[in-house]
């Protein structure tokens, strides 16, 4: 598709495209576009950065018209509050020339004054299913005239154990809806979802997770440990001409704080680094400054960074080696957009040379291999899950099979439960009736 004037959408979203510089829809955006509009329930897989919101609003924009009521008629639900304000950011740009009204939910901030601004009235409902299942349950928001329903990121969403409030929200939704689901990945998980709650569903599925991206250039070093991996870092970014804007993946919260707290020391504030521990407002600075280049290095986790809107990004650092290799390229997919060169690097251990072979087998690729450079010291510290595990001798939890007991049952403990002393003692006196039912069998036994 050439333009988006193909797809006959109005003058205010025209404009509204105009002025954000878009020329012709993305693959997924061009395919969901009818699909939406008809109405029928849509199953969307695509990586990060295909422009999946779009993808889902243009339509529903489109179809939106214009109304007082106070009670919202479209729901999007997303797993993190940083995802939430950057959707409601992006339902404004694209409502720009139209009376949208938009309202985003999250967790974190005072209930209080979310129940106020609900009862004011939106059209579109953007939020987490954790406050937004509270929001449900004190009735400030109502649920009954909702018409479309889009759950973003959605194996997230279950991988964070939102799938009780997620259940929950579906099923006090009107039943005459139409549901909207985009997945970077289609899991078990997510295919059960689907079977629970969709109608039929037409699936969109664009850029196939395991198709790596051409314009992204891929190099791995072995490197020994965490430490050694993060001297092996601080060289690579100390290269600041080359590493303009770097995103740094790690597998964990306790991770991030452990590298970033090595990387400030030499970068300071070039480093910042979000996770869900940190407080919002970090964290919505943090990707302030990265997106405004005040920061040039974001350490940061897979949940945190998923769906996120982080352009120009020049580098991707994979600390770690990720078990399930489609994290994998949800992660480089961040680097190389809008036909721009992009560079992703793997960082593995022995321990992790597995995981980097399934993910060479997922995108049928040889990750190149680069000497690991001779100035870089080799760390002999150890973090505490790399430390080897002292097994205490006599400690049972150590012992693998539990053999036969070692002592032999005391007298008591050898007796068997018999049902207590009156049951016995009743069953020995009437013993087991010789008929069903008769209940003159005694009678007649007395009278012979």
């Amino acid at each position: 598709m050439e333009s988006f004037n193909e797809l006959n959408i109005s003058k205010q979203l025209q404009y509204a495209i105009a002025d954000l510089g878009f020329e012709k829809p993305t693959p997924i955006q061009a395919e969901s576009f009818s699909v939406i509009m008809s109405g029928t329930d849509m199953v969307g897989i695509a990586q990060t950065g295909t422009g999946k919101t779009f993808a889902y609003m243009l339509p529903i924009l489109q179809d939106l018209k214009f109304s007082k009521q106070l009670q919202p008629r479209v729901l999007v639900l997303v797993p993190t509050r940083e995802l939430v304000l950057q959707v409601v950011e992006e339902i404004e740009k694209f409502g720009k020339y139209s009376s949208v009204r938009v309202l985003g939910i999250y967790g974190g901030t005072n209930i209080n004054k979310q129940k106020q601004a609900a009862a004011e009235g939106a059209d579109i409902v953007v939020a987490t299913p954790g406050r937004l299942y509270d929001l449900i349950i004190s009735r400030a928001i109502p649920l009954k005239m909702v018409k479309k329903v889009v759950i973003d990121e959605v194996d997230v969403m279950l991988d964070l154990g939102f799938r009780f409030q997620l259940t929950n929200i579906l099923e006090l939704l009107p039943n005459k809806r139409q549901n909207i689901m985009f997945s970077a990945t289609m899991t078990d998980d997510v295919n059960v979802f689907i079977h629970d709650f969709f109608i039929s569903p037409t699936t969109v599925s664009v850029a196939v997770s395991g198709t790596p991206l051409e314009n992204i250039s891929q190099y791995a070093y072995k490197v020994k440990n965490f430490y050694t991996k993060a001297n092996l870092l601080k060289h690579l970014l100390l290269n600041d001409s080359d590493f303009k804007k770097v995103l740094v993946f790690v597998p964990n919260k306790k991770s991030a704080d452990l590298l970033f707290d090595f990387l400030d020391e030499y970068f300071g504030s070039e480093v910042a680094v979000i996770h869900s521990n940190k407080t919002q407002n970090y964290r919505i600075r943090s990707i302030e400054n990265f997106n405004s280049e005040k920061t040039r290095i974001l350490v940061t986790t897979d949940v945190m960074a998923r769906g996120l809107d982080l352009d120009q990004i020049s580098h991707v650092i994979n600390f770690d080696t990720p078990n399930f290799p489609e994290n994998y390229m949800h992660r480089i997919g961040r680097t190389g957009r809008s036909e721009q060169e992009g560079t992703a690097i793997l960082f593995y251990t022995e321990k992790e040379e597995a995981a980097k072979v399934a993910i060479e087998k997922l995108m049928d690729l040889k990750i190149k291999e680069l000497e690991f450079p001779k100035e870089v010291e080799i760390s002999e510290k150890l973090t505490y899950e790399e430390q080897p595990q002292v097994v205490e001798i006599n400690n049972p939890i150590n012992v693998e099979e539990v053999g036969p007991a070692f002592h032999e049952k005391k007298e008591k403990n050898k007796k068997e439960n018999q049902g207590g002393s009156y049951k016995r003692t009743i069953k020995q006196k009437y013993k087991k009736p010789k008929t069903r039912g008769d209940k003159n069998y005694n009678k007649r036994k007395k009278g012979r």
